[in-house]
């Protein structure tokens, strides 16, 4: 059994299609195919079922990918360590995160004033963040809700409030707060369904006892300001998305319920986290750390 086997099969058992895996790993297909099959035999048993073009991980291969995950994320890890001892680390970083403002400052300036460090960032669902943690290609992601899986661990690093923005000419422009309920029979501006902050926001709506009508939907946070201005609905945004307070909308504290979400950087148990990742860890809870002691005056 050879190392190179297991990088292939790893590859093969993730994308299930043996042409989309050759040509992620940049070798010809019936030479991919032949390294499959030379690994089921040392193994002895069929590690995919065969359907003609399609292949799937059957229980053989399902048990096999988890040990060879675990060896190659150790030999990774090991890599990194060495590299760390010997002064050779390299300094790079993979995190899968979001585009929220505020994350976009705490990068800028980690890379200003770590600019030996390079950062590899992507956009994920909840799902793939937990898929690209346990397949080691990632060595952080920044999730909300905090995940609960087994095997990840993680700690919650910002709470922010979400707020209601309502145009300058609503009803509530007047008002420092307002209870959710208030607000049942409003239409709503809000992101697309199958977005984390959709979910939440939906769920704020019912504790509240309505279910919002949704009356413009949108991909991105930063829209809803726009529509806003026009006077069409109401929108939750959250209190670290606001740049400046002189906003085209007036905001509302919500007293009931309460709005809030927390952020979490999630890692692998157990997986052996470079200096330089532990660097990125350190100054995230240091940056926003400072932002709670700015917000509650703290100096």
């Amino acid at each position: 059994m050879e190392l190179l086997q297991l990088y292939y099969f790893r590859t093969v058992a993730r994308l299930e299609h043996m042409t989309k895996a050759a040509q992620e790993i940049r070798i010809a297909q019936p030479a991919l195919s032949k390294t499959i099959a030379r690994l089921e035999e040392d193994l002895g048993v069929p590690l995919f079922d065969r359907k003609g073009r399609n292949i799937r991980l059957n229980s053989f291969g399902k048990v096999f990918l988890e040990k060879v995950e675990l060896a190659l994320t150790a030999l990774e890890d090991g890599r990194k360590e060495i590299e760390d001892l010997a002064g050779m680390e390299r300094g790079r970083v993979f995190l899968s995160t979001t585009t929220h403002k505020c994350f976009s400052d705490l990068i800028g300036t980690f890379i200003s004033k770590h600019p030996d460090i390079q950062l590899q960032i992507n956009q994920a669902s909840s799902y793939e963040k937990i898929k690209q943690l346990r397949n080691g290609d990632i060595d952080f992601c920044i999730t909300f809700p905090p995940l609960e899986v087994e095997g990840i661990s993680g700690k919650s690093f910002l709470t922010e409030e979400i707020l209601l923005a309502v145009p300058f000419t609503h009803r509530f422009a007047n008002r420092k707060s307002i209870d959710l309920s208030e607000l049942a029979d409003d239409a709503f501006i809000n992101i697309k369904e199958g977005n984390p902050f959709r979910e939440m926001t939906d769920d704020f709506c019912k504790q509240a006892g309505f279910f919002a009508n949704i009356v413009c939907e949108v991909d991105e946070l930063s829209a809803i300001s726009h529509f806003l201005r026009t006077g069409i609905g109401v929108a939750f945004l959250p209190e670290t998305f606001i740049e400046d307070k002189q906003v085209p909308f007036h905001l509302l504290h919500i007293d009931n319920p309460v709005c809030q979400r927390t952020y979490q950087i999630a890692w692998l148990e157990g997986r052996y986290l470079s200096s330089a990742a532990r660097q990125l860890r350190d100054f995230m809870y240091d940056y926003f750390n400072e932002f709670r002691n700015q917000k509650n005056g703290v100096s």
